[in-house]
This record gives C-alpha cells, structure tokens and sequence, in this order.
C-alpha cells in the first residue's frame, strides 16, 4: 500500500498540472491518484514519472523537473542530496478553476472514486477487450462481477486479470460512431481484432470482416469458448459473388471501376446499353456485336458481309451480322470502338476472377442471423466485392429505417458493423475509388441507420481524412513512424508524453482513445480465445516439412542400401521410379548427402567408391 502522507504536491504548480513527490514508493504511468485541495478532490492521473536521488542530477534541463520542485522538497524537510525522491507529473483529468496549492496532499482514490472514469458498460452489455494499466491498486474494492473476466499474456504465460477491465461500451457507437485501430507490423493489431470480433460474437452482433490475409478464422480454440455457429469464412468466387441480373447501372459502374477508372465516355455508354435485370452474356454479346460492327465501319459493309453469306447459305452467319447491324443502328453512334473495348476488358476480367459466378444471399442470410460473415480474398477482390456487398447491405439497411420512419412497410434490416484491415487501401488518402466512397458515407451517415466502421491500418497517414476525423474511438498500438504518430495526436486526445511512448509499447499494449469517456486509457488487450491460422513459425513450418521428407525419402530407399552411387545409381534411380520419384543422378546425390547432413545416413569410402549407409 501506498503511504498517502507521504504523496504531496510540489513546485510550481497550475490548473491543469502538477508535480507529486513521494519517498515511499515509486509513481507508475497511467496511474490514478487525488489531489486534495482546497478546490475539492481533483482527480489525476499520471503522465511522466521519475526517480533521484544523490547519484542523478536533480535537473532535466528544465523538461520536468525544475529548480522550483527541488526547493520545495528541501522547504518540507526533505533531503535531496541524500534521500531517494520518486516524482511525477500530474494531469488533472478536468481543470481546476485555480492552479493547485502547493504542499497539497495526494492519495489513492477507492474504486468507487473513479469507476465513471474506467467503467462505461457493464460485462455483460459491453465488449470486454481487455485490463486498464496500473490499476491494480484499485481492485481491492471492486465489486466482484468486474474480476475474473480474462486473463493476459505477458512475458510468455498467462496472468489471471489482476486490473481493472476496459469494457467498450459498443452501444455508445449510436452516438459516438466508428472505430479505429492503428498499429505496425507485430504491434498486436491483428491480434486486438481478433478479440474485438470475438467479442462482437458474443454479443450476436451482425457484421462483415474483410479479410484479405485469411487469418479470421475462429476454429482454432484455445480456450473454452467455442465459435462455432457464429461465424461463417466465404471466400469470393467460390462460396459467395456478385449475381449479375441483381445489378444496377450504378453497381456495375461502380464494380468496372475497381479495375482501373472508368471515363465519363464509358459511364454514358454503360447507361444507354446495359438493361437491369439482363445477364452477363447478354450484356457482353451486346458489347462484342458494337466491336464487330466498329470493325466493318459501317452499315453498308455489315449489309454486304449478309449478302455474302446468304450467298453461302450459313443461315447461323447471316443471324449473327443481323445482330451486328442491329446493336450498331442502335447505339454506334452513342459510342466509340475504344469506349466499348474498355468496358468489355473490365467486364472479362470481373467474370474471369470468379466474383460474378455466386451471389450474396448466404452472406445476407448470416447478417439476418446475427453472424459474423468473414470475406476472403485477395486485396483487389475485396475492392471488387466489397464495393457491392456494403453499398447493397447499407442500402438495405437505410431503406428499412427510412420507411420505418415514413411509414412505409420494408422488410427488416438488423443493424450491422463493416470491419477491415488494410483499410488504406480502401479508403485512400487523395485517391478516388468505389470502396472509398462507400466507406465515406457510411462514416458521415450511417450512424443515423445503425452502420458502423471499423478499420484497421498500418498507416493513418494514408487513410482518407473524411473518414479518419469520424473514429470517435481509435485503438493504437506500436508506432513508429513519425508522420503517422503526428496523424495520431492530431486525430486524437493523446497526450504528448503518451505519444512519445508510441515507439516502445509492448505487442498487445493498447492506448484506447474514447470520444465516450473524453480521456485515452492505457490498455493491455486479453488472451485471446482462438488463434490465427498462420499462428506456426514459419521457419518451424520449413523444418517441419524438411524432416517430412527426409523419413519418407529414406523409406523409399531403405530396402535398397548400402548404395554405392559410382556402379548402383541406375538400379537405384529405377527403383525409386517404381516408388512415384523420378529423380536424375545429380538429383539423388545431393538428396542422399541431404540425409547424411540430417543423421539418417552415414557415408564410408570402399573398393567401389563412397557408399551411402544406413545409420539407424
């Protein structure tokens, strides 16, 4: 326990900061402690803590700790030349109407105190991502449901929960919307998303992951808890797509678009061609009829090539240039060849990737259940089919609320959450896309239908601004580039001392910075339940397999030994023909030398040159 006597305010002091000395025990970061003033009991928290004594120089230079803390530590008896002082800066969580009076006392606040501070929902409403820092010292009065709830992993095992738990009050997005999630490569970030949506399923709360690096499955338990029933992996092109007949002339502008932009020419020939409800080849056969017809140049060629072969008597020849010229009085002059070129290009290339063979309707099905649906995909499918699939979902949300509102019957909607990593590329800074454009106005609108984001990136830099100012809450982790820590501290109520620890956070150390509470909490994020897929080292995957085939090569040719590469190779290279391995002379000898590297064979020099021996 903290000797509170001993914790005072000192040196210069003002409304919103103070420095605390103590010769008991050290200061931790994030810790919460009172000042009790004549103002009242402020509420503090911890940003900078030191420690000196006779063997470090009292003075930084004037960064912390200055000339006025060391008098006032020598006014109230204290020893500076012989004593060991713990000393720390203070931020009042709300500024004082006076600055502080100096020599004030400092303690540690019961639980009850500053629950409001640390508390937004409860376990069972809220989605329990993991322990607020340093708070242990708070636990002894905590009501009971608040312990017990996880565990962490720290230094390779895991810890029961000993702090308080941070509980994100997930229906506060109705009014504080969208999350973001920032943090490097081995920062923890997949790993806070993992838990996050494991929470989310929890709770049955309806959403879309995408998921570019097929790592969100939940199978792989390592827990109690099981998954199973409240997630579904698609992967496009093969268990889910874009049905063709269900678009509309701005869904498939929208999805030619993601390969490559698409020129006010083409918008207007996709407006005048294409017929909703059509299918794909009636579409493209169109296309390919104005191509052919572009190629004749005009209708009297096209009427000349008919009269040729009816001359033949290819009945099924003259009905396709009929065609031809048909589509070509139609539209030739609404259009050009390179216009109608460049639209089929991207429309091949959309049929040829798989996503137009499915529909949406298993994923839609899983949103209605309450489900979490996770899309798998290369990053450009995704662009592709997620361009599709939120526009659609978000759609048929807004209009399920909007007639609700009017009075009109439509058919319910649930509300949903849009989760992806990657998100820069998505939502590109100073880059139009489809995917973007969506992305933003859901950010700007959807809170009012019940939509919301969260997305994850490497780089915030890079992430649409629009959409980086709508995250009232953002979760961040290691980073270390300074452009993208500057986009942090402007986008966030991140202090300048917690910006600088940015660089050194520990993998799963979090700072979450709520719009909610109004302050950023220092956060260790849970054990998680399950695990990624590509959890395995992969250099333990790469022995793995090497030894795999090292004892199945050997039993190939265990029968056949001692080998004696000079005279036996050919009866030896037959023999493993037999055994499904075709292999050259030079290729058995460095697969032999192989297996006397790993200790299956020993190598001995004879009349006949070097034999291959067993050594088992």
């Amino acid at each position: 326990m903290i000797e509170n006597e001993k914790m005072t305010v000192v040196g210069l002091t003002s409304s919103r900061e103070v420095y605390a000395a103590n010769r008991k025990r050290n200061f931790r970061i994030n810790e919460f402690l009172i000042v009790e003033d004549a103002q009242g009991q402020l509420i503090s928290e911890v940003v900078e803590a030191n420690t000196f004594n006779r063997y470090i120089p009292m003075s930084k230079g004037g960064d912390f700790v200055d000339q006025s803390v060391i008098s006032s530590l020598q006014a109230i008896g204290w020893n500076v030349n012989e004593e060991t002082i713990y000393i720390a800066k203070l931020r009042l969580l709300r500024e004082a109407q006076f600055p502080v009076m100096s020599g004030s006392k400092i303690r540690v606040p019961e639980f009850y105190e500053v629950k409001n501070l640390l508390i937004s929902s409860e376990p069972e409403t809220g989605l329990v991502l993991g322990a607020i820092r340093n708070t242990d010292s708070l636990t002894l009065n905590m009501e009971d449901k608040y312990k017990g709830l996880f565990t962490t992993f720290e230094n390779g095992i895991r810890i029961p929960q000993k702090d308080v738990p941070y509980i994100l009050d997930y229906k506060s997005m109705h009014e504080y919307p969208h999350v973001g999630v920032f943090g490097g490569s081995g920062s923890g970030k997949s790993f806070g998303i993992r838990v996050l949506i494991e929470e989310i399923m929890k709770k049955g709360i309806p959403t879309i992951v995408m998921d570019p690096h097929f790592e969100m499955s939940f199978a792989n338990s390592k827990s109690d808890v099981n998954y199973e029933g409240k997630y579904n992996c698609r992967q496009i092109g093969i268990d889910i797509g874009i049905k063709f007949e269900d678009l509309s002339t701005g869904d498939l502008k929208n999805l030619l678009d993601t390969s490559g932009s698409i020129s006010d020419a083409m918008r207007n020939t996709i407006d005048i061609m294409f017929k909703r409800g059509e299918n794909y080849y009636t579409f493209s056969n169109r296309l390919n009829e104005l191509l052919v017809a572009f190629e004749y140049g005009s209708t009297d060629k096209i009427n000349r090539k008919i009269e040729e072969v009816d001359a033949m008597g290819d009945s099924v020849e003259s009905e396709k240039f009929r065609n031809v010229r048909a589509t070509y009085e139609k539209y030739g002059n609404s259009t050009n060849q390179a216009t109608v070129r460049g639209i089929l290009w991207r429309l091949q290339r959309l049929k040829n990737e798989g996503v137009l063979d499915k529909d949406i309707t298993p994923t839609v099905d899983g949103i209605m259940s309450g489900k979490v649906e996770v899309i798998q995909g290369s990053t450009r499918m995704i662009q592709v089919f997620a361009t599709y699939l939120v526009n659609k979902l978000y759609n048929m949300r807004r209009d399920y609320r909007e007639g609700k509102y009017a009075g009109h019957v439509h058919d319910f909607f649930p509300p949903f959450i849009v989760i992806t990593d990657e998100a820069h590329n998505f939502a590109p800074k100073g880059v139009d896309s489809p995917t973007k454009h969506i992305l933003r106005e859901i950010a700007q609108e959807g809170r009012k239908y019940g939509v919301f984001l969260v997305l994850a990136t490497q780089r915030p830099t890079l992430l649409d601004d629009t959409i980086t100012a709508q995250l009232n809450t953002k979760l961040i982790f290691r980073t270390v580039r300074a452009s993208d820590i500057d986009t942090i501290r402007e986008e966030t109520d991140i202090s300048t001392e917690e910006s600088k620890r940015l660089p050194y956070l520990q993998t799963g150390d979090v700072f979450v910075s709520s719009s909610k509470l109004g302050r950023t909490s220092y956060v260790r994020i849970r054990y998680a339940d399950t695990e990624s897929p590509h959890k395995e080292n992969p250099f333990d995957e790469l022995q793995t397999l090497r030894e795999k085939d090292h004892e199945e090569f050997y039993e190939k040719i265990r029968e056949v030994l001692p080998i004696a590469t000079s005279v036996g190779s050919i009866e030896v290279l037959r023999h493993l023909k037999n055994k499904g391995t075709d292999l050259t002379v030079e290729q058995l000898k460095l697969k032999l030398d192989e297996l006397v590297r790993s200790g299956y064979l020993k190598v001995e020099s004879s009349f006949l040159g070097e034999q291959y021996m067993s050594n088992k």
